[in-house]
């Protein structure tokens, strides 16, 4: 338990959060989850309910979750590791390594049709990868159903959520997605998501390994992050939590992905870069607590804290976020750095300018705010836009209420 004098979290303020969050399990809005507060280096891990509906295993700390998006900077940290190595430059374009990607044609606007392009400016770097700014991307709103996305679809690319998962290893998938014209020129706009696939690709080419031995190596083993991976080896499949979507006509909980005939006990032929990964609380928690640390984890330096401080700045301009095509206000208050979101003003209580981390559409999330030394995370499996939750939004309030100094 975390102690006020500590930590500088309020006991009965701390005992609030645990009565708001009791009450969407109550009220049945999750089966379960799990949460962690880390400030000061005092660490507060919360479980309650179960991990299915109407299910008797209780939530555990070390119970599996999908993470989906919150793949993506642990991606963008591989990338980063590149860099400093010098075997990837972030202003250099990806054609050394990835070819298929060169002499790329943009479309004219996002919806025109798929042979209505224009050659590009200039090639993709490193940089547009880590910055979704590559051209490449999922479209929103009425863009989704533009000939681009058909194409995509009809090519079974995956640009979008993890399941269900392309049939394409690396080299056939990202073939495949040359196919298809850039969106936006290199740099002009941010574009959601593809560009960490891409990464994973060019993490592979660039370092020799696969993605995932690349991550395990670098990563996971220096962490101790023991639980996470692309695939859920048998003897853990008790500590996978199923998935669930919500049904928009009822409001219940509809099963996505079970346990034993989950998508993850098999292994991806694409580990997928920017959703792919399935985690624990406790594996996250060393990330971010590396992050927060400026890259070191105990005995371990995985990036320089120049690195981090790098990753970890708004990287966008007014217009790149313009023109984005994203929901409507979302970057009133946000930018983005190497894989991560950050917060650029202060208009909620737990919007702290210079906090960074993201989300996970299928129920996690996860913050760090070097301001307040604060590292906050939740896991569940219920899958909603993570701004238009409750229980996230409850959360994250709750953490931020929490605070006593």
């Amino acid at each position: 338990m975390i102690t006020a004098m500590s930590s500088g979290m309020s006991r009965a303020r701390l005992a609030r959060m645990h009565d708001v969050m009791a009450g969407h399990v109550e009220a049945g809005h999750v089966p379960g989850f799990v949460t962690l507060i880390s400030r000061h280096g005092q660490v507060h891990v919360e479980t309650m309910g179960t991990t299915a509906v109407q299910g008797d295993d209780p939530m555990r700390p070390d119970t599996l979750f999908r993470i989906t998006s919150m793949t993506k900077p642990v991606t963008a940290v591989a990338a980063v590791i590149l860099v400093e190595e010098c075997r990837l430059r972030l202003d250099e374009p990806v054609d050394r390594l990835l070819p298929e990607l060169a002499d790329r044609r943009v479309l004219t606007r996002p919806d025109a049709p798929l042979d209505d392009t224009v050659p590009a400016d200039r090639p993709i770097t490193v940089r547009d990868l880590l910055t979704f700014r590559s051209g490449y991307g999922a479209l929103f709103g009425p863009d989704a159903s533009a000939p681009y996305q058909k194409a995509a679809d009809e090519l079974e690319l995956r640009l979008g959520p993890p399941t269900p998962r392309t049939p394409h290893d690396p080299d056939e998938w990202l073939r495949r997605l040359a196919t298809l014209p850039l969106l936006h020129q290199p740099g002009a706009s941010w574009l959601y998501n593809t560009g960490s696939q891409i990464l994973g690709v060019l993490i592979e080419r660039a370092s020799g390994q696969s993605f995932e031995a690349f991550l395990r190596e670098r990563i996971f083993e220096p962490l101790c992050m023991t639980g996470t991976g692309f695939t859920v080896p048998e003897e853990d499949r008790p500590r996978l939590a199923p998935a669930y979507d919500v049904d928009p006509g009822t409001g219940a909980l509809v099963q996505s992905d079970g346990v034993e005939d989950s998508v993850w006990n098999q292994p991806p032929a694409l580990p997928d870069g920017a959703a792919g990964l399935i985690s624990t609380i406790e594996d996250y928690h060393a990330f971010a607590l590396m992050m927060l640390e400026h890259g070191r984890y105990g005995s371990e330096r995985v990036l320089s804290r120049p690195a981090v401080e790098t990753m970890i700045t708004d990287q966008l301009t007014p217009a790149q976020k313009a023109s984005s095509g994203f929901f409507p206000g979302w970057w009133d208050g946000l930018g983005w750095g190497f894989g991560v979101a950050v917060v650029t003003k202060r208009d909620a209580i737990s919007a702290v300018p210079g906090r960074y981390g993201w989300d996970g559409g299928a129920g996690t999330t996860w913050w760090n705010d070097p301001t307040e030394d604060l590292i906050a995370i939740l896991m569940t499996q219920r899958a909603e836009f993570p701004r238009l939750s409750d229980v996230y939004n409850d959360f994250w309030t709750s953490v931020y209420q929490a605070i006593d100094d």
